[in-house]
């Protein structure tokens, strides 16, 4: 998958700050309820012994998609991460795009929580569940 291509299937390029920035670049695509966050594995994300990605790659890409979400839901950026689960499932392969569908299960007044699948085509890589916290603004 080339930048050319993921433009040309309706991808944009999540234009983030900080360590979400650094870790690679990240896709996105639709709005809730059919949001997708992916992103094409390369070489910086290799676990150190294998030919796979790295479970810290998947998390982040968890960890951002579960909170974009968040974010789309509220309509503004006062959220953090309180709790993310992630289980296991399969390994993604070096070259391979992987993608993550978030959804919002429950918004209450202070958290919000969610679960996603991660997967590469058919074939599920991890599930995730999560809670996010609503802040208050600050004054």
């Amino acid at each position: 998958m080339t930048p050319e291509n993921l433009a040309a299937e309706g991808w944009t390029r999540l234009d983030i700050d900080g360590f979400s920035r650094v870790s690679g670049g990240l896709w996105t695509r639709g709005k809730l309820p059919e949001l997708e966050v992916g992103f094409v594995s390369g070489q910086p994300h290799v676990n150190g012994h294998m030919s796979t990605v790295h479970g810290g790659m998947l998390l982040t890409l968890a960890d951002v998609s579960l909170g974009y979400a968040v974010i789309q839901q509220l309509g503004a950026m006062n959220c953090v991460t309180a709790q993310l689960q992630t289980q296991f499932i399969s390994a993604a392969k070096v070259g391979e795009f992987i993608v993550c569908r978030p959804q919002v299960l429950r918004r209450s007044s202070d958290l919000v929580f969610l679960r996603g699948l991660i997967g590469v085509g058919e074939r599920t890589v991890a599930s995730v569940d999560g809670i996010w916290k609503i802040l208050k603004p600050r004054g």
